[in-house]
């Protein structure tokens, strides 16, 4: 389903990348591997990626520009001739854009799940403050200190 984002760019100055992901997100129906992402409070996250067959050195897990990347191949030599193959194991690229100030914390494999811990740390400059109304000097535009 397509929406029309075009209202918001009337208000809106500098959204343009937000509404480019949005309409990125409809086109990219990857389906493998699936992934969930949990979060379990305010600032800890959790992306697990499915991945059944592939050990640590089959799987990077990078970060770069804000965008968490996890990737995955298996080498082909001493692979059996399957009769069936029901577990996938084709490499894979999954990609997931970070917001702002969220970092990569740590990364486990465990029973075929890969789980990569995420946290959003935000800097004391940028968490909201309270200013005292009348608490401290105040100077006017001029320069002149107000009585």
């Amino acid at each position: 389903m397509r929406y029309d984002y075009s209202p918001f760019f009337r208000s809106t100055v500098g959204f343009d990348h937000l509404f480019d992901l949005l309409e990125s997100a409809g086109d990219s129906a990857q389906g493998y591997p699936p992934y969930n992402i949990e979060r379990s409070d305010d600032t800890h996250y959790r992306v697990t990626v499915a991945v059944a067959g592939f050990g640590e050195k089959d799987i990077t897990v990078e970060v770069k520009d804000g965008v968490l990347t996890v990737s995955g191949k298996r080498e082909a030599e001493g692979r059996p001739t399957y009769l069936h193959q029901g577990i996938a194991g084709r490499a894979f690229e999954r990609s997931f854009r970070l917001a702002d100030h969220v970092e990569v914390k740590a990364a486990r494999l465990e029973n075929g799940l890969l789980h990569v811990d995420l946290e959003r740390v935000v800097p004391e400059e940028k968490k909201p403050r309270r200013i005292p109304i009348n608490g401290g000097e105040f100077k006017t535009i001029e320069g002149a200190k107000a009585a």
